[in-house]
């Protein structure tokens, strides 16, 4: 399976890019996996809705350039489905089975996501009602993706 995070914004924080580099190590066995970052907009604290729009609409052309016609994709966004570990697990390997082994998980940048790219989203996933930073989803979705690898195999898996 061909995994591919499409994430906004850089990952700043050693204790996270340790974390990220430490499941795409243990991702190796499992799938080919690639991390594309776009360049989150600056914008001010205060943002009327009209420059929100404008900002998750630039965002969201670039995200979308990254998609490829061919694949899946999985946004993560407050409003979608809320999965179990094993739920995941069972998702991915039904899109191995039927054909769309090239998946892309889009997280978006502070502001969300552009109607645009919740539009080309084949499916919403959301991890929780709560509000994350956009850099923490990068590595909870990283393990999460693992974790459904290893529950696949019925390998073992720390608690």
């Amino acid at each position: 399976m061909q995994i591919q995070i499409i994430s906004v914004g850089k990952i700043k924080d050693k204790y996270l890019k340790l974390g990220i580099a430490e499941f795409e190590k243990r991702l190796r066995p499992y799938c080919k996996l690639t991390m594309d970052e776009i360049a989150d907009e600056q914008a001010p604290e205060q943002l009327s809705e009209k420059e929100l729009v404008s900002i998750k609409d630039k965002e969201g052309e670039r995200i979308l350039s990254k998609i490829k016609a061919h694949q899946y994709v999985i946004a993560l966004a407050i409003e979608g489905n809320q999965w179990s570990s094993e739920k995941l697990a069972d998702e991915m390997e039904k899109l191995s089975i039927y054909g769309k082994s090239q998946v892309a998980f889009v997280i978006g940048g502070s502001n969300g996501l552009s109607d645009d790219v919740l539009k080309r989203a084949d499916q919403k996933l959301s991890f929780s009602k709560m509000t994350f930073p956009h850099q923490l989803m990068k590595l909870i979705l990283l393990e999460q993706v693992y974790r459904a690898f290893k529950i696949q195999k019925n390998e073992p898996y720390h608690k």
